[in-house]
Formats: C-alpha cells, sequence, structure tokens
C-alpha cells in the first residue's frame, strides 16, 4: 500500500512539475557590482532594499506600508506609484542566507493585474571575488490562458531600477 501511495505521489509531483515548468515564462538579468558579495546580501534580505528604492524613486514611489512583517519571511509590503492609482504588493516569500537568495511573489498589482496568474521576483547574490559580486535577478511569471494572446509582460524596468540604486549604493559605500 506504501509502495503505491508513493509512486501516486511521485506521478503527481512529477506532473504538477512539468506542468508549472512550462507555463512559467523568465526574465533574467546578471549586473556586476563592486562590492562584496556579503555586503549587497546584507542589503537585499531585508526590507533594506525596499527602503533605499523608495527613497531614491520618489518620482516614481508614492509611499511604501510594510503590510505584515518585520523584512524577514511572510513580510508583506505595499508599493503605491505616483500619482498613487496604482500599486503593487508583494510577499517575501523566501530568504536564504547561505545561497543569498531572496524571493518575493506578487500579490497584487503590475504584471496580475493584466493577466498574470503568477508573478515571482527573484534576487540572487553571488560572490565573483573578495570585492566583487553578482546581483542576479529574475522574474518569473505566467499568463492566465484567457490572455495568452495578448502576452502580458511583468514590469521590468522597477526591477531594472533596483540593482542600479543598489549597485549605486554599494559601490559609493566601498
Amino acid at each position: 500500500m506504501m509502495k503505491l501511495f508513493s509512486l501516486v505521489f511521485s506521478v503527481l509531483l512529477a506532473c504538477y512539475n512539468r506542468v508549472n515548468s512550462q507555463e512559467l515564462k523568465h526574465i533574467t538579468n546578471e549586473d556586476e557590482v563592486n562590492a562584496p558579495a556579503s555586503e549587497a546580501w546584507e542589503l537585499y534580505r531585508n526590507l533594506g532594499i525596499s527602503e533605499l528604492v523608495a527613497q531614491e524613486l520618489k518620482n516614481v514611489i508614492q509611499r511604501l506600508d510594510v503590510l505584515e512583517g518585520d523584512g524577514g519571511v511572510g513580510t508583506v509590503i505595499k508599493v503605491t506609484f505616483v500619482p498613487g492609482n496604482s500599486s503593487y504588493t508583494e510577499k517575501f516569500t523566501v530568504i536564504d542566507d547561505q545561497r543569498r537568495v531572496k524571493e518575493t511573489q506578487g500579490l497584487e498589482g503590475d504584471c496580475l493585474a493584466i493577466g498574470c496568474s503568477v508573478q515571482i521576483v527573484e534576487f540572487e547574490i553571488i560572490e565573483k571575488s573578495q570585492n566583487s559580486s553578482i546581483i542576479k535577478s529574475t522574474i518569473s511569471y505566467a499568463v492566465k490562458e484567457e490572455f495568452q494572446a495578448k502576452d502580458p509582460k511583468p514590469s521590468i524596468e522597477l526591477v531594472e531600477a533596483i540593482v542600479q540604486i543598489s549597485k549605486k549604493f554599494l559601490e559609493r559605500n566601498n
């Protein structure tokens, strides 16, 4: 009986993984930073990067609200854009100090408002040398079937701005 359960579970898991990996589309970018990976990770691993970006992009971001949490896994933030009629809400789902990976899941706004069913943003800090690192950003998303023809995509401009702001901040402080 246990073998049958294991077989059924394995088949279901394989089907789930295959469907999800086929549905998700990915946009990836890598930027080199002249700063140690440990310093870059310290900025990204909690609310630091969100607060820095909100401060630096006052012409784009009207407000940053922490709806839940303290910067760890489970934290929910809402970014309200100028002039204040659109926003993006996300939840921190992974903060892995060993791999230096932070992942957030979109809850509302951006691509989710125009036909995506899933939006995940991942930042990975990769050590290149003692004083150099790479910030790898990946946006993964899935499009609802009824919106496939319109091919909606997440806004990559904000993610690119986040990386550029952090790069400038980290390099200025080194």
